[in-house]
């Protein structure tokens, strides 16, 4: 099971979208676990669960360089969730981006 994990400010905004990501995965029945959490609690959640995709909200594109320093490694993608996509919680435009992402880092 893939592990795609949300992080914004607080977690609240970003739960909704990763409750619609994760029920586009289930309808496909794709392998694919979608949680968010907030960014303060990240270096906890990314230790213990080592996800396969790290995605940063809006809010929080200024941390983006410093997360993929710290966590980006073969095999894992950081990545800015699209603002416009966040704004109306695409959330199958968000997985299927994550998706390409990291199929294309899967590959190097």
């Amino acid at each position: 099971m893939k592990r795609f994990y949300l992080f914004c400010d607080a977690g609240m905004s970003t739960s909704l979208l990763a409750s619609r990501m994760q029920k586009v995965a289930d309808a496909n029945k794709l392998p694919i676990e979608v949680k968010a959490f907030s960014d303060s609690k990240m270096e906890e959640v990314i230790e213990k669960n080592n996800p396969d995709a790290i995605l940063l909200g809006p809010q929080v594109r200024h941390i983006y360089d410093k997360t993929v320093e710290k966590y980006k490694k073969p095999g894992n993608i950081v990545m800015l969730i699209d603002p416009d996509d966040y704004g109306s919680m695409n959330g199958e435009r968000v997985l299927k981006a994550t998706m390409l992402n990291y199929k294309k880092e899967s590959k190097k």
